[in-house]
């Protein structure tokens, strides 16, 4: 059908130069958003600082391994804790590197460089070998300490560097004077440990700082501060908030929460209204469907995924043990690996697994998926 002449045309740049907003700060809602009043958080926010400390006296900084399920706040402790630091002493150097984005030992160790000096390295000649050269010689010469944050580490042992990136930098003392450094990795499981060369485990040992998932009352006051900073006063119901909260707490994903209440402004605007309604948060989460869950299943190694894969095919309940050998007579999987690869999915929510007198053999793990097999197979594929 042909466009009628007399129907005005959408102008874009009234859109783009549009001066009334719901939004008093649209940041709030940013995935990178860090907020001035981080709750809930203390205990870990001072572990984290424990391991700093002695290298405020020149000492060297504790290792750990900040471990917690998605959006439990790792992230965000790890980048309060580095700006504190920075603020209030010029004796040690905090960089945050994502793995997801960095995971090969340049990449990590050109990010660790352009915190150090100032700028990323060049690429020609020897580019590895250089790097890491001038940012020891560097941090040596200043007698700074150097703190890294390796964030979502896992990524580092798909693409088999973890070793090499962590040995690298902790056993840097050994070649540079005055050179002291740790280690802080964020994941979402703790058996990355076990797959750490002998020769790294004995110079990592870390301390572990573990982040629950926020509780239904927590994933509350969180998200009211949200909208607080975020919206004008009296933009959003308490309704549509509470709606809001619900799903978030259900799914276990604070960003869930987060995106949408950024997607009800948003559509919210876009049809020129000045409140946010039940009907604005239903075309938000239509939109955002499965977008916490996809964000869960991106950190799953291969064997998880084919867990879960099988998890969500069966349609009657089924006991770890049954299912472990209803598995194998299709894959090639071992006990150990199988049995982890529950123990993570029950961890990040995507399962329960609870004892039960059913099984074969005394007591057994009975296995409940918590989504949808379709949300789980759509997820996947």
């Amino acid at each position: 059908m042909d466009r009628n002449e007399n129907t005005p045309r959408l102008n874009i740049e009234d859109i783009l130069l549009f001066d009334e907003t719901l939004f008093r700060d649209s940041t709030a809602f940013d995935p990178a958003y860090i907020p001035e009043d981080y709750k809930y958080r203390d205990a870990q926010m001072g572990a984290l600082a424990m391991c700093i400390r002695p290298a405020l006296k020149k000492g060297k900084p504790s290792n750990a391994v900040i471990l917690g399920p998605c959006a439990s706040g790792k992230t965000t402790a790890i980048k309060k804790i580095f700006e504190l630091v920075e603020k209030n002493s010029n004796k040690v150097v905090c960089c945050h590197v994502n793995c997801q984005t960095n995971n090969t030992p340049f990449s990590i160790i050109s990010q660790i460089h352009q915190k150090v000096i100032g700028f990323k390295p060049p690429q020609t000649g020897s580019p590895l070998t250089k790097a890491y050269d001038s940012v020891m010689n560097k941090l040596s010469e200043n007698e700074k300490a150097l703190v890294v944050a390796l964030d979502d580490v896992q990524y580092l042992f798909q693409r088999n560097h973890a070793n090499t990136v962590f040995y690298d930098i902790l056993k840097a003392h050994e070649t540079y004077p005055n050179v002291k450094t740790s280690v802080f990795a964020i994941v979402s499981e703790i058996e990355f440990r076990y797959l750490l060369d002998k020769s790294v485990n004995s110079v990592f040992i870390p301390q572990e700082i573990v982040f629950q998932p926020y509780t239904h009352n927590e994933i509350s006051n969180i998200l009211n501060d949200r909208v607080r900073i975020g919206f004008y006063p009296n933009v959003i119901s308490e309704e549509v908030v509470d709606e809001i909260i619900d799903t978030t707490s259900e799914i276990g994903d604070l960003r869930v929460g987060i995106n949408l209440l950024r997607l009800c402004g948003n559509i919210a605007e876009s049809e020129a209204s000045k409140k946010i309604t039940i009907t604005h948060l239903e075309q938000a989460m239509n939109e955002s469907e499965d977008i916490g869950l996809n964000s869960i299943l991106k950190g799953l190694t291969n064997k998880e995924r084919l867990v879960l894969k099988y998890i969500s095919m069966i349609d009657e309940t089924y006991t770890a043990g049954e299912l472990f050998e209803y598995i194998t007579e299709k894959e090639k999987i071992s006990y150990a690996t199988y049995d982890r690869a529950l123990n993570k999915l029950e961890f990040l929510r995507l399962i329960d697994l609870n004892f039960t007198g059913k099984g074969k053999v005394g007591n057994s793990r009975l296995i409940t998926l918590r989504f949808s097999p379709e949300q789980i197979n759509n997820c996947l594929i």
